[in-house]
């Protein structure tokens, strides 16, 4: 077994996994973005995908959720969607890559090899696609942001929404995705087809030889 392909088979599926996780904390957490004004330096507001919170100086949170998705910003219910179709895009490419290493299935034949092949091609393919779907719309929301912050025709005393914890782990995710991806598919660049081992190809002809017979006339005979 090559180093190097079961080296690019574990940190792409590590990666993946990772990202994964990573992924779906920042679908839920609600840091996306921060508000502070100095009107009230003991509380500061977070905002999320699923519920706006308040926090106080003495740990103290008070949360309220969304109460309908068509009530929301366009680009919290753009990011809302595509946050949820790339934690599941990255489990799916997550359970296609897992079944394909070396580690979970080491037969060398030519038809195990090609499976796996095809398994860790596709675990690559939905990992990239998770990770364009997942940098989209933390991207899109910081670039709001960026624009809203600066924008001139605000006056400068009306308190601005900040960048959250949650954008930098959404972009951490959306990297780790795209590593995890590229990782799957190079290593497919080094399997290659190799012919069954002689201890499956004597197992595989003793088989052939003890299965009974049947004669000409009707009974079974063995070689």
């Amino acid at each position: 077994m090559d180093p190097v392909l079961r080296t690019l088979e574990l940190l792409g599926v590590f990666f993946s996994l990772t990202a994964c996780l990573c992924s779906l904390v920042t679908l839920m957490v609600p840091q996306w973005l921060t508000l502070s004004t100095e009107l009230l330096p003991t509380e500061s507001f977070q905002l999320g995908l699923w519920e706006t919170c308040v926090v106080q100086d003495l740990g103290m949170t008070e949360c309220m959720p969304y109460n309908t998705l068509l009530g929301l910003p366009p680009d919290i219910r753009l990011a809302r969607i595509l946050m949820c179709t790339t934690v599941a895009t990255g489990l799916i490419g997550g359970l296609f890559a897992i079944p394909g290493i070396n580690l979970v299935n080491s037969c060398r034949c030519t038809e195990s090899v090609k499976a796996r092949r095809t398994l860790k091609m596709l675990g690559g393919i939905f990992c990239i696609v998770a990770g364009v779907l997942g940098l989209v719309p933390v991207s899109y929301v910081a670039h709001l942001t960026v624009l809203r912050f600066f924008d001139e025709s605000v006056p400068s005393v009306v308190p601005r929404w900040e960048f959250g914890d949650a954008l930098f782990l959404g972009w951490t995710a959306g990297v780790l995705h795209l590593v995890a991806g590229f990782l799957l598919v190079t290593s497919c660049l080094f399997m290659q087809d190799e012919t069954c081992s002689l201890d499956q190809s004597l197992a595989l002809h003793r088989a052939q030889m003890t299965r009974p017979e049947r004669s000409p006339h009707g009974r079974t005979e063995y070689v």
